[in-house]
C-alpha cells in the first residue's frame, strides 16, 4: 500500500518535533552549573568595558556581522543573550521603525541597561525580557529572527531553552549564532575551560531542537557565525 507523501512528510515532522520535546523535558541538569553565576548582580559598567572594546573579534566585525544577519527592514528580532546592548542597538536600527527587537537576558541588571541606552539614543522599538535559565521568555510564534552572540555557551538547558525558540520563531523563521571556536590543541585555556563544547556539538543540538543548517559564515577567525532555519 502506498503512503501518501504529504501524509509521511506530516508523520515525520511530527515525529522530529516529539523528539525535540523529549529531549528538552528529559533535560533536568544543567550542562554547565555555575556557568552564569557573575550575571546575578553584575557590574555593567565592567561588562561594558569587556564587551565593547576594540580587539574584541565580534566588537569590530559588530557592522559586518549585522549585515550578515540579513535583517528584514519591519521584522522582529530578538537578541538573545542581549547582555550590554551593543548588538540590541544595532538591530533595532536594522529592522526599522517598523520593527521590533527583544533585548533578552538572565540579568535583570543588563536589561534594564539596555532599556535605559536605547532611551538615552531615541531608540523606541526595544523591548527588554528578562528571560529564565531554560526559557527564552519570547512570545509563541511572535519573532522572525533570533540572534545569539557568545551566549550559546552560557546555556545551562540548551535543548529547553533551544525549544523556547523554536516556538517563538514564525514559520521560516531563523536563528544566528556566533560563538567561540573551541579546537582541542589550538584554542586558548580559557576557551577550552570556558567553553564547554565546539561548534560540531552546537549544529548536532541546535538541530536536535527542531532546526536545519543553513550555512557558515566564512566571516570570523575567533568565533563561528551559523544560520539555522526552523523546521
Amino acid at each position: 500500500m502506498r503512503l501518501n507523501v504529504r501524509r509521511l512528510a506530516v508523520m515525520l515532522a511530527t515525529l522530529g518535533l516529539s523528539m525535540s520535546a523529549a529531549l528538552a523535558w528529559g533535560q533536568k541538569e544543567s550542562v554547565r552549573p555555575g556557568i552564569n553565576d557573575s550575571f546575578q548582580d553584575p557590574n555593567v559598567l565592567e561588562f561594558v568595558e569587556r564587551f565593547e572594546r576594540e580587539g574584541r573579534e565580534v566588537y569590530d566585525k559588530r557592522d559586518a556581522i549585522v549585515a550578515a544577519c540579513n535583517v528584514k527592514a519591519g521584522s522582529t528580532v530578538a537578541d538573545v543573550g542581549a547582555g550590554t546592548g551593543l548588538f540590541t542597538r544595532l538591530l533595532a536600527k536594522a529592522t526599522g521603525p517598523e520593527g521590533r527587537v527583544y533585548a533578552v537576558d538572565i540579568a535583570d541588571a543588563f536589561v534594564k541597561r539596555v532599556e535605559e541606552k536605547c532611551r538615552e539614543e531615541n531608540i523606541a522599538n526595544v523591548t527588554g525580557i528578562v528571560c529564565k535559565v531554560d526559557s527564552a521568555m519570547l512570545p509563541d510564534s511572535g519573532v522572525d529572527l533570533v540572534y545569539i552572540c557568545d551566549t550559546y555557551h552560557h546555556f545551562e538547558f540548551p535543548y529547553r531553552t533551544m525549544s523556547s525558540i523554536h516556538r517563538a520563531l514564525r514559520e521560516g523563521g531563523e536563528v544566528v549564532i556566533v560563538d567561540f571556536k573551541r579546537i582541542e590543541g589550538e584554542s586558548s585555556d580559557w576557551i577550552l575551560q570556558h567553553v564547554r563544547c565546539g561548534k560540531e556539538v552546537v549544529i548536532e543540538e541546535v538541530k536536535s531542537a527542531g532546526f536545519e543548517l543553513v550555512e557558515e559564515q566564512d566571516l570570523l577567525k575567533d568565533n563561528y557565525m551559523l544560520r539555522f532555519r526552523r523546521k
